[in-house]
């Protein structure tokens, strides 16, 4: 498969870049062709410009901003996502990637004033994150997170894909076997993909 890796997190040295990487070279070990998408390493501007806004419903042509990235969307089979959570919601660089490529004509179509899904070509979607606070505590919040991937997400790719969250919840607490026992899951999910 073209799998798209989407990553966001600064810090290389984090947990976060460690299930990154090996992401990546389980997927590329599988044989699949990865597309590996570091935001920050890309330096990718998450802000939403006023003209994007104003021109937020035409169609985008070659020479706009976010035109490499929509083609990279495009040209995936598979979606995978690589980020921690930070304040019960994405890394805003993450967030800014959905506001600025998820654009309609892409992800959605315009019907009569109604969406219509249309992000038919990701066969395949895999959430992977940590949280610093516990699974009841995100559950308490809604965990929305969670639900933008299992019903937003979801809702917007080929339907009946699959799509699967995996999160190490207590991030603050754990401990090195918890963390290797979720970094063995992860890969597993990974070699299995």
């Amino acid at each position: 498969m073209n799998i798209l890796i989407l990553y966001a997190h600064p810090v290389e040295t984090s947990f976060n870049a460690g299930l990154h990487r090996t992401i990546v070279v389980r997927l590329q070990a599988a044989g699949h062709t990865v597309d590996d998408c570091d935001l920050y390493a890309e330096d990718f501007d998450p802000r939403l410009t006023r003209r994007e806004r104003l021109e937020y419903h035409n169609e985008r042509g070659p020479g706009d901003a976010t035109a490499p990235y929509v083609e990279r969307l495009l040209r995936a089979d598979a979606l995978v996502l690589s980020y921690p959570v930070w304040n019960y919601g994405f890394p805003a660089i993450l967030k800014g990637f959905f506001d600025r490529v998820f654009l309609p004509g892409v992800s959605f179509k315009l019907v009569n004033g109604k969406a219509q899904p249309s992000l038919y070509n990701i066969r395949k979607v895999v959430a992977v994150t940590t949280y610093g606070g516990g699974r009841f505590r995100a559950m308490l919040m809604g965990d929305p997170p969670r639900r933008l991937i299992k019903r937003m997400l979801r809702a917007t790719v080929r339907p009946g894909a699959s799509v699967t969250y995996l999160a190490h919840y207590g991030m603050n607490l754990s401990t090195d076997a918890s963390r290797k026992a979720f970094m063995c899951k992860m890969a597993s999910r990974m070699d299995a993909f």
